[in-house]
């Protein structure tokens, strides 16, 4: 009952956010405009192709296998995608500003009709204050629009390079300044292409880390695309190694025993509750990688997980040593402290993906899933970094959360 109450009421709201907008365009072109016989041929043709793409996005909704942006979906896809987020922002904006002039102008027909008549009608609003209100309101609704164009067009593909000196107590001295790279999220598919893998590929070994490390999300919905995620990230290079940890989307796609063998095969060990050793001399770090867990209903997927986090890590943890756990999910970190693990690697949230964190921290909807949305945490046992990861997942936009390679430079506190 609660999905179904949900559905209509996202479907109501997106409905009214459509009709308010089409109304919006509808003015504006009578503007420029001025036969109408004009004006109604284009609004038809408009409307033809509104449906149309709309109807064909819908149909093919999660069946897209490509992975680098083609013509067709640059044209028939990005576009809908662009207008429908930037439309229900913006009326989500608008929205207050309608109901509060429906809510004065209900508030003075009821006055009109208690008051006495002999009593003086009072002074009428202007009507040019009336129009300013509403002309503000659609100006501050349109600016979602600009915003997510900037955000498609610009924010997912200007990788941001982050630098993170991590001090750990028990750091051995043979790995005192010792250099780790972390990707996440890769999300190969039409709007994070294998050029663009690529592209970070280069990047990330520009860095010279001494350490490699992927924290999940390879693909997206599309189990088909896993070998080209695979062999696009093939080209990392570091002299200690690339490991990994799976995300839920390769949970979601069951594609978990499969691009593990895919990366194996490229020399790139994913762990599954599992530990690996990184040696410098005779003195070591502990490497921990987890599958992703989560207690939270996620879409059609139920909670996939119903014990404690992290269940069965305790005998993967050395104690006496670094231990780095690998855990798409950050909501693992709370347990990793308490097991004594000193660092936890994590991703999955996008860093909000489309956020307004320069406002307020409350403005992330990845706040919504976990209080560790991007970068650095502390607590009593350990530290967590959440990567705010490379690809994009339903619209192909980011705002205020640029796409990140993380260089950690490991030094002793």
């Amino acid at each position: 009952m609660g999905r179904l109450l949900f559905a209509l009421a996202f479907i109501s709201f997106f409905i009214a956010s459509q009709i308010f907008w089409i109304r919006q365009v509808g003015r504006l072109g009578a503007k420029f405009i001025r036969k109408r016989a004009y004006r109604l041929g284009i609004g038809s043709a408009g409307a033809a192709v509104y449906i149309s793409l709309l109807a064909y996005n819908f149909l093919s909704a999660r069946e897209v296998s490509a992975t680098s942006l083609t013509l067709k979906i640059a044209l028939l896809e990005a576009p809908l995608r662009w207008w429908v987020f930037s439309s229900l922002l913006g009326f989500a904006i608008v929205l207050p500003f309608l109901l509060g002039r429906y809510a004065m102008q209900a508030g003075r027909a009821i006055a009109e009709r208690l008051k006495p008549q002999a009593e003086p009608d009072p002074p009428p609003v202007s009507l040019s204050r009336r129009n300013f209100l509403s002309n503000t309101a659609v100006a501050a609704g349109a600016v979602p629009f600009a915003a997510c164009a900037y955000g498609f067009l610009f924010g997912r593909i200007e990788f941001e390079k982050s630098f993170v000196q991590m001090k750990l107590k028990r750091l051995p001295r043979g790995f005192d300044g010792f250099r780790i790279a972390q990707l996440s999220d890769i999300h190969i598919g039409p709007f994070m292409t294998s050029a663009d893998v690529r592209h970070v590929v280069e990047l990330t070994n520009a860095l010279r880390a001494d350490l490699v490390v992927l924290t999940g999300d390879y693909i997206t919905w599309d189990p088909s695309t896993q070998k080209a995620a695979v062999e696009s990230l093939s080209g990392l290079k570091s002299p200690f190694g690339i490991y990994g940890c799976l995300g839920n989307h390769e949970m979601w796609t069951h594609t978990e025993a499969s691009i593990t063998r895919l990366f194996a095969e490229r020399n790139v060990k994913i762990l599954r509750q599992e530990r690996a050793p990184i040696q410098v001399g005779g003195e070591n770090l502990n490497l921990i990688g987890v599958d992703f867990q989560s207690h939270r209903r996620m879409g059609r997927h139920n909670g996939v997980y119903s014990g404690p986090y992290l269940q069965g890590v305790r005998r993967l943890v050395q104690p006496g040593h670094v231990n780095i756990l690998l855990s798409h999910n950050p909501n693992t970190f709370d347990r990793a402290a308490e097991l004594g693990i000193d660092l936890s690697l994590a991703g999955h949230t996008h860093g909000g993906q489309i956020s307004l964190e320069f406002i307020s921290p409350d403005l992330s909807p990845a706040r919504l899933l976990t209080p560790y949305v991007r970068g650095h945490f502390q607590k009593p046992g350990g530290q967590l970094y959440v990567n705010r990861g490379i690809g994009t997942i339903g619209v192909p936009i980011r705002f205020d959360a640029p796409p990140e390679i993380t260089l950690f430079e490991l030094v002793r506190a």
